[in-house]
């Protein structure tokens, strides 16, 4: 047995499943003489004879009737030996789309099942949500809503969560609820499509009030513009968390509630390659729920993490 080869075997099952060397052969993509030779020497090495064969039929004797379904599974254990050594291997490409966070430990966590690439164009969570559906990425990092995963054929798992605070002028760094806020909802739909909704719902659902703007400015050095002109502190963004704050603002927690945004790494619902499959495992799994379902949090009702209201 130690000299069967993983490839007679492959050969043994074709010919049991075609019953002619000839179709085997083409099949298997390999010459009709090699094939027989081939054959007969897993019948020697295994020490029984697995066809009986004249130049007319084919046909499988008893005993390699018997060892068919064993040498079946023995090659879908192989097959699967296979996979799994290739997502140790991180030999399979991934490409990873974001809107602006990923997790700082993103490169440890994914080197030994896959080799990830980022991509370089950094685009709104729903465009990226949108490319995982078409196949332009395998993978995104972004906001995204139940509605979305079920129009776009996704699904998601939460790989991350930021808190939003609120920026203010002044020195008052107490807490502040939630309906003191001023959120920004930008006339631009192309880039700031999932903020708005979910600026727009915190409002509503807090009492917040929405300030229109058209320059883009929820995030940047126009956004604290913003601030110094509004009357009342205004809700930061996710795009604006790594901003450090200018001398003359402060930062407030928002309280009652704690508003929260959530990260989803999303893939296609038919995605069933290894390397894409044990990427999300190794980003998402033991993440867990980050904060957002304490009882003074807030999701907004469509976020695919909210709990039943």
């Amino acid at each position: 047995m130690a000299r069967v080869e993983l490839r007679q075997l492959r050969y043994f099952v074709a010919v049991a499943e075609e019953l002619n060397f000839g179709r085997a052969a083409e099949r298997l993509l390999i010459a009709g003489p090699s094939l027989s030779q081939q054959i007969k020497a897993l019948e020697r090495d295994l020490g029984v004879r697995l066809f009986d064969r004249d130049r007319r039929s084919v046909s499988l004797t008893p005993a390699g009737a018997a060892l068919l379904p064993d040498t079946r599974a023995l090659l879908e254990r192989a097959a699967d030996l296979e996979r799994r050594a290739g997502r140790l291997s991180g030999s399979q490409p991934v490409r990873l789309g974001y809107v602006n966070w990923l997790p700082p430990d993103l490169a440890s966590r994914t080197a030994a099942v896959a080799r990830v690439h980022l991509d370089a164009w950094v685009a709104p969570s729903h465009t990226q949500a949108a490319r995982v559906a078409d196949g332009s990425l395998d993978l995104a990092v972004c906001w995204v809503r139940t509605e979305d995963l079920e129009r776009l054929g996704l699904r998601a798992r939460l790989i991350g969560a930021d808190r939003l605070y609120a920026v203010a002028k002044g020195t008052d760094t107490a807490d502040l609820a939630a309906r003191d806020v001023d959120v920004l909802i930008d006339d631009d739909l192309t880039s700031w499509a999932s903020w708005n909704e979910y600026g727009a719902e915190l409002a509503q659902a807090v009492g917040a009030r929405e300030v229109r703007i058209s320059d883009g400015a929820v995030t940047g050095p126009a956004f604290f513009d913003h601030v110094r002109r509004c009357t009342r502190p205004v809700l930061n963004s996710p795009k604006g968390q790594t901003a450090p704050l200018p001398s003359d603002l402060v930062r407030r927690e928002v309280v009652a509630p704690k508003a929260y945004w959530t990260w989803s790494l999303v893939r296609r619902a038919s995605e069933d390659r290894a390397g894409v499959l044990a990427t999300v495992d190794a980003l998402c799994d033991g993440v867990g729920d980050l904060g957002i379902h304490a009882p003074d949090a807030w999701l907004p009702a469509g976020d695919p993490y909210a709990l039943p209201r």
